[in-house]
């Protein structure tokens, strides 16, 4: 709306001056009527009990000189022998002596003596029970549509003949006299209850709905909060209120004494206070109107300067303004300066902090990638790029903290810069440091590399404790057209090369590491080659030892790609588990065995058909429910081979469908039993018929004694479990034979026969069939 700064602080000064003195003068009324508020309920308090004290005194008063005239022996006699003008007499002089309003005699069969009103029949019986059910009763008593305080006293001569009944009016002088006793001028008045439940003091309220909202408060009060103070919205505005009731004497006196005082006059000492805040507010509002206007004027002109001296510095200019005062202004136009003066050396820290790493300070991965791309003296040698990997630096870091295992890494790179002076170091990950450096072929660039392995020979320091740090080093050469990207990407790989390798330096291998985006480009090849016939099943014989024939097969997928020729299962497998092809290529292979099986039935051949299943699908219910439904309705003889680490991944849910396949009738095989974290509690769980050695232990098996023992163990321990025993990597007749002495049941492996496709195994069946089994392997 204000397009001059000047107008706009005048504006929002005078505006804020408005709003703080707006809330200041509600928290003063706030705190006025608070404190107003506790006072009067105080005083209310304080004039309740004097009322108390009053009614008290006034009951005693009267109550004595009730019991005076009722034990007056001359007064008894009177009374006895019904002398009326003796009675009245006595009555008449206590009255005027007591400055009493009502003194009568009500006998024992209910007449009245000394009352110069009538009172009805009823009034007269609930007068007359009210003093027969207490000896001296009291209360209030309404006479004539009027409230009075009455005191009783029995006359006995000697047994009781009657009451001596004295009263004084609640009216208003009464209550005139109650309010001066109070500090504040506060309304003392008595309230009647008329046979509707309707409260009032004899006048009524403005109108019905009020009267109703009256009453409520009135009989509220005497419900809950008899003798406290309350809050009462009246015609004359909110008063504090105290609501005493007074005991009836008799049916139909119901009464309450109300005392209030209205909030208004509470308040009313406050006006001026009020007015003066009001005053002084608008006074400094107006003052605040005119000074922020002059402070807006001071300030725009060294502003304007600032703005003029900003743009020139946004177009890059070197600029400074003039200093002209020690306030604000001032010290602004000094942080400006100090700004322009700062950009460069900010720009330097950013440029840093790009460049390096913030835990170490070494270089990060963009740092060392300017050092790789920089030119070189292409006749120094060849520019090598390493990652030096921490071995065990999580559980290092898990044992010493993150602000130790930063320290240790600053050590390990203090070390190498003093040992490697002219090589550059970085760090690219959590545990791998990276360094560029100059050698003269590969031979010198692992000799340099061994060097600075040797330096870290001895334990490190940190603070108490001692670290005992070792590197694990890949190296690539840099080669025309390779990025840096690239070179640092080869350098982690041949650390995993070494790592996987169990080597402490590795060079770079490019044909062990493969080309991994061709390989990812056969998921998307490999539903089209099941369909299209480029994949099929080989089966390779098990052997039964101890009946001297084949018993069964094992389904192993192969696929022969048009342009890649055969590639091996553990390629496309592995990439079938990862990417979520593993189910349709295991339903695929699963068909094929069962349809293979009854190919070899056909031909007289009746083997059991085993069938790898992938740790992936041992939670999946749906695969279950489809595979035992394809082979029962094949009638097929199916073992499906698992690993131990499959059941171990997801225990219950895969315990639960191995349980379900061994009801359906399927066989299962533990697969590469040995070759993992074997776990004797899975073993007892699994509804296994067969435990396959892993042939890392049957390839060796005559090479060492260890492996021969740990092979023997592992089948008496099946055997003990009613497991059969397959050994697969039986490659020698010498292992063959060793397997046969241990009490091997079924042997797998070359020796007997490799994988083969279904027409050469028949024929190998054939073979097979018209002699020794054994040497109809010999023979293949």
């Amino acid at each position: 709306m204000f397009t001059r700064l000047q107008t706009k602080l005048a504006v929002l000064f005078a505006s804020l001056f408005s709003v703080t003195l707006l809330l200041g003068g509600i928290a003063v009324y706030a705190a006025i009527s608070d404190n107003a508020t506790r006072m009067v309920r105080r005083e209310l308090e304080v004039s309740g009990v004097v009322f108390d004290r009053v009614w008290e005194l006034r009951a005693t008063q009267l109550r004595d000189g009730a019991n005076l005239l009722a034990r007056d022996f001359g007064f008894r006699e009177a009374f006895a022998t019904r002398d009326d003008a003796t009675i009245r007499s006595a009555l008449d002089n206590l009255r005027d002596r007591l400055g009493l309003h009502r003194a009568f005699i009500v006998g024992v069969d209910g007449a009245i003596t000394g009352l110069d009103v009538t009172l009805d029949d009823a009034q007269a019986l609930a007068l007359w029970s009210a003093l027969d059910s207490a000896e001296n009763a009291a209360g209030v008593l309404e006479i004539d549509s009027m409230t009075y305080q009455a005191i009783s006293a029995p006359i006995l001569s000697p047994i009781l003949s009657g009451w001596v009944v004295f009263a004084t009016r609640l009216d208003d002088a009464e209550m005139k006299r109650l309010e001066a006793l109070s500090a504040i001028p506060l309304e003392a008045v008595v309230l009647r209850r008329d046979g509707y439940g309707t409260w009032s003091a004899g006048q009524r309220e403005a109108t019905s709905a009020a009267a109703h909202r009256f009453s409520l408060f009135i009989e509220s009060s005497l419900e809950t909060a008899a003798g406290k103070p309350r809050e009462l919205d009246g015609a004359d505005g909110r008063a504090i209120a105290v609501v005493k009731p007074l005991a009836g004497l008799g049916e139909g006196a119901q009464a309450a004494l109300l005392l209030r005082y209205p909030l208004a006059k509470a308040l009313a000492p406050y006006q001026p206070l009020f007015l003066m805040v009001i005053a002084i507010g608008v006074f400094g509002v107006a003052l605040a109107i005119a000074g922020s206007w002059m402070l807006a004027r001071s300030l725009t002109r060294p502003i304007q300067a600032l703005d003029n001296a900003a743009l020139r510095l946004r177009d890059g200019e070197d600029v400074s303004v003039a200093v002209e005062t020690r306030d604000e202004i001032g010290r602004l136009a000094v942080n400006f300066n100090a700004m322009a003066s700062g950009i460069r050396a900010r720009e330097k820290t950013i440029t840093h902090l790009a460049l390096h790493d913030a835990e170490t300070d070494l270089r990060n991965r963009q740092g060392l990638k300017q050092l790789i791309d920089a030119p070189r003296d292409r006749h120094a040698g060849i520019t090598v790029v390493a990652a030096l990997g921490v071995d065990r630096f999580h559980h290092v870091r898990s044992a010493i903290g993150y602000g130790l295992a930063n320290k240790l890494l600053r050590e390990i790179a203090a070390r190498l810069t003093r040992a490697a002076p002219n090589a550059h170091l970085g760090r690219i990950a959590t545990s791998i440091l990276g360094l560029v450096y100059e050698a003269r072929d590969l031979d010198d660039a692992r000799g340099f590399a061994a060097a600075l392995q040797s330096t870290l020979a001895q334990p490190i320091r940190l603070d108490r404790d001692t670290i005992d740090a070792h590197l694990t080093i890949g190296i690539v050469a840099k080669t025309t057209g390779e990025t840096a990207d690239t070179l640092i990407d080869q350098a982690n790989i041949a650390l995993d090369q070494a790592r996987a390798g169990r080597r402490k330096i590795a060079v770079f291998d490019s044909a062990a590491y493969g080309d991994p985006a061709r390989n990812l480009s056969l998921t998307s090849e490999m539903m089209t080659s099941i369909a299209s016939g480029a994949m099929s099943i080989y089966l390779q014989p098990k052997y039964d030892i101890r009946k001297g024939a084949v018993t069964g097969a094992e389904a192993l997928v192969r696929w022969r790609h048009p342009h890649r020729g055969m590639l091996p299962p553990d390629l496309f497998v592995g990439m079938a588990e990862e990417t979520g092809h593993i189910r349709p290529l295991t339903d695929w292979v699963l068909a094929q065995a069962i349809a293979a099986q009854a190919a070899l039935r056909a031909r007289g051949h009746n083997l059991s058909m085993s069938v790898n299943i992938s740790g992936r699908l041992m939670d999946d219910q749906d695969f279950a429910d489809n595979a035992i439904d394809a082979i029962t309705a094949a009638g097929a003889e199916i073992c499906m081979e698992i690993t131990e680490t499959a059941v171990i991944e997801s225990p219950d849910v895969a315990l639960r469908i191995i349980d379900r396949y061994a009801a359906a009738g399927i066989a299962i095989s533990i697969d590469d039993y040995g070759s993992g974290l074997s776990s004797l509690a899975y073993l007892k769980q699994i509804s296994a018929h067969e435990l396959k050695i892993d042939k890392s232990f049957v390839m060796s098996l005559a090479e060492g004694h260890r492996d021969a023992l740990l092979v023997k163990s592992t089948v008496d321990l099946a055997h003990s479990l009613g497991l059969k025993v397959t050994a697969e990597g039986v490659e020698t007749a010498e292992a063959l034979a060793m397997l046969q002495t241990m009490g091997c049941d079924i042997a797998q492996g070359y020796f007997i026969a490799r994988p083969m496709p279904l027409e050469d195994f028949a024929r190998f069946m054939e073979t097979a069939g018209r002699g020794s089994a054994v040497e109809s392997a010999l023979r293949a």
